[in-house]
């Protein structure tokens, strides 16, 4: 391992090609998708789907961030979500995978977000942008933000969460 490796993305000097805000986003994507691997990716499919406490399990956040990012994603893309994205959203909390389906799927939304953030780039940070059935203002750039900080909240919970049933689950 390289001190490179050992930094985190935003400390790598990578993707120096994108603008600041969609630069730092991937790179908040980037350490997620490392943080995760690094703290859940060794559970068992048991403890990925375990209720303790009441709490929703670790494979409901995998779900989830992937979920929420494709929606955030789409509202900043100046879209409303259609009919199988809300059907999604409203199916993540019964969410049941092995480890192996929900690191690929995760994996999946990860790049294809990444790709759409890419895409996003060169927007107007600045050029309004409606949200939900409400039509909330926000922004192209505040979207984008929330992608991260989002994501980084969910990740926390899937983090604690694998620990909790980790500590449940083995002896």
């Amino acid at each position: 391992m390289t001190p490179t490796d050992q930094q985190e993305p935003w400390l790598r000097g990578t993707l120096t090609d994108l603008p600041a805000v969609p630069r730092a986003v991937i790179h908040a994507l980037e350490l997620a998708r490392e943080d995760l691997d690094k703290w859940c990716g060794d559970l068992s499919d048991a403890e990925l789907n375990a209720r303790v406490s009441g709490i929703a399990p670790v494979v409901f956040h995998l779900k989830h961030i992937g979920g929420s990012m494709d929606r955030l994603l789409t509202y900043a893309e100046g879209s409303q979500l259609i009919a199988e994205q809300v059907a999604a959203m409203k199916s993540e909390i019964d969410s049941v995978n092995t480890v192996e389906e929900a690191f690929a799927e995760l994996r999946s939304a990860f790049e294809r977000s990444t790709q759409r953030i890419r895409t996003l780039a060169a927007a107007n940070l600045e050029e309004a942008r409606m949200v939900g059935r409400k039509q909330l203002p926000t922004s192209v750039g505040g979207l984008l933000v929330h992608v991260a900080d989002h994501t980084q909240r969910h990740v926390g919970q899937a983090i604690t969460t694998a620990k909790i049933a980790r500590a449940a689950h083995r002896p």
